[in-house]
């Protein structure tokens, strides 16, 4: 059994900071963890602007609080976006996210994040693996 709280998180390396400052993204689990996808905490802040493409990644996300809007920019289509709505980019959506207020989310991936990924010039997080059969410690 894992059990981990945001509070022991923060400060880790886990609590991976966007370089812009616009999004923090505490990651709860990861692929270290060898339960097949990761979960994540993820702070978006009031009046940024973020374009996404998880290429390599299917994501769920589901907005606990705040308010703001989801570009699809394949299609060009635009979704609101509050609390309670879940957005599933089960076809790798190149997208934009975009904040009127501060944006708390719950984020599912898989494959699943390992922890070390960034968001190259396009939004996108490379695909990296673990080993098989590896687990994390906890403390």
């Amino acid at each position: 059994m894992i059990v981990r709280t945001t509070e022991e998180i923060t400060g880790t390396d886990r609590d991976v900071k966007d370089p812009l400052g616009n999004w923090v993204s505490k990651r709860i689990v990861l692929g270290g963890d060898g339960v097949g996808f990761s979960f994540h905490e993820t702070t978006i802040n009031a009046g940024s602007v973020n374009n996404f493409h998880y290429a390599n990644h299917i994501e769920a996300v589901w907005l606990v609080e705040g308010t703001g809007t989801l570009l699809d920019k394949g299609t060009g289509k635009t979704y609101p976006l509050a609390p309670g709505t879940m957005y599933l980019l089960n076809e790798h959506d190149d997208h934009q996210v975009t904040a009127d207020t501060q944006m708390r989310m719950l984020c599912v991936f898989n494959p699943p994040v390992v922890g070390t990924e960034v968001h190259d010039e396009n939004g996108v997080y490379p695909l990296v693996t673990v080993p098989t059969g590896k687990h994390s410690v906890d403390a």
